[in-house]
């Protein structure tokens, strides 16, 4: 689950990190106030959507005055602004946040992330931080300094000087950095966070240390455990297709394709995805309805593939192990009677009670495309979905 910036620095600053003064607005008016609050000759009207690179994109404007903030925040509010991590769809802008300027002497890159292949957390930093680090990373990758965190002791104090030594910072910010870096690194285990990134960290040239930007995951399997967390969730800025299926349980990923996929297990999702790409075709989603699947949920399954408009065919694929064919059987048919469901739908099933889901789809007078393969079920649905373009 992604936050905000503005909540990020929120959070941070609860473990001691420095961040600007700042605050919230959702209209013209309310920024031109916000500024008025904070004071000073300087503002940055920054666009909250859960995106990096908002600054190329023109999400982020620095203004001298009332008139500036105004326009800036009008020509903000309301637009879909499209950044390279958005996509060409790009996020809409709802809600601003109104900072105060900062007088910046270096910019750098500090972030947090979990090497699931490691099982450690790893810092991550480099002394050319801001808007172009993504091309320092591939054209000067031996400017990136990575320390690992073991687990069993945490981020130690030594750690911390070993980046800012790295860094190249003067001697008397050393100190300044350290806690700030293990703040960071506390928030980010805390909070069962799964990256954290401040981009930029800047060195004012008043000697200070100052987190200008950040930006937080977490993992939603913690959430439990992290109601303020969960309560940070902004939904306006998710895919609408996820966030639906994700609210009634399901496990689903939208992609751009136009073959709804409804799988049983995630490898066997995976796999589905394969065969369909390897037939010619391209998926619209990867969807695990889990290993339990009544026909209830088989029927919400539908309802969360059926929202995305460029679905042209349907592939059923289930190996049943714990689930049953019949199950899964009855909840395609009740979904096709319910749903007046009108692309074509390819069904796969295999496992337990195979027999009887295969009869139970024969019987059921609807027109379903049955496969006995896997190959067989992704060509078909291939198939299909070209036929009803």
């Amino acid at each position: 689950m992604d936050i905000h910036e503005y909540q990020a620095k929120e959070l941070l600053s609860k473990f001691g990190v420095p961040v600007p003064r700042g605050g919230l607005a959702y209209s013209p008016e309310q920024a031109v106030y916000r500024a008025h609050e904070i004071g000073g000759p300087k503002w940055v009207v920054k666009a909250q959507i859960h995106s990096g690179a908002r600054g190329k994109a023109g999400g982020i404007k620095v203004c001298s005055n009332e008139h500036e903030i105004e326009q800036a925040a009008q020509g903000l509010l309301g637009k879909k602004l499209v950044t390279i991590q958005t996509g060409p769809a790009g996020k809409l802008v709802s809600r601003l946040y109104i900072e105060e300027a900062t007088d910046i002497d270096k910019e750098i890159y500090l972030s947090f992330v979990m090497d699931r292949a490691a099982e450690r957390i790893v810092v991550v930093s480099s002394a050319a931080g801001g808007m172009d680090i993504e091309e320092i990373s591939h054209s000067q990758p031996d400017t990136i300094i990575k320390v690992v965190v073991d687990p069993a002791v945490g981020m130690q104090g030594f750690q911390a000087r070993e980046v800012a030594f790295g860094l190249g910072v003067d001697p008397d910010i050393v100190g300044k950095m350290e806690r700030v870096i293990l703040g960071c690194y506390r928030a980010f285990r805390d909070l069962d966070a799964n990256m954290l990134e401040i981009n930029p960290l800047v060195i004012t040239k008043q000697k200070g240390v100052i987190a200008l930007d950040a930006k937080m995951s977490f993992d939603e399997n913690a959430l439990f455990r992290r109601p303020q967390i969960a309560e940070l969730r902004d939904k306006s800025q998710e895919d609408a297709r996820e966030t639906y299926a994700n609210d009634r349980g399901l496990s689903y990923v939208g992609l751009d394709g136009d073959i709804g996929c409804i799988v049983n297990g995630a490898g066997l999702a995976m796999a589905t995805l394969d065969m369909i790409k390897l037939a010619g075709g391209e998926p619209a989603n990867f969807l695990d309805i889990g290993g339990g699947a009544s026909p209830e949920r088989v029927t919400k399954s539908f309802k969360a593939v059926l929202r995305d408009k460029n679905v042209k065919a349907i592939l059923v694929n289930v190996f049943a192990g714990i689930n049953r064919c019949d199950w899964v059987a009855k909840g395609v048919v009740d979904a096709i009677k319910e749903l007046e469901i009108k692309v074509p739908i390819v069904v796969r099933l295999a496992g337990t009670n195979v027999e009887e889901g295969r009869k139970i789809i024969d019987q059921s007078g609807l027109t379903m495309i049955s496969a006995e393969t896997l190959a067989d079920a992704a060509q078909k649905a291939v198939s299909a979905a070209k036929n009803a373009a």
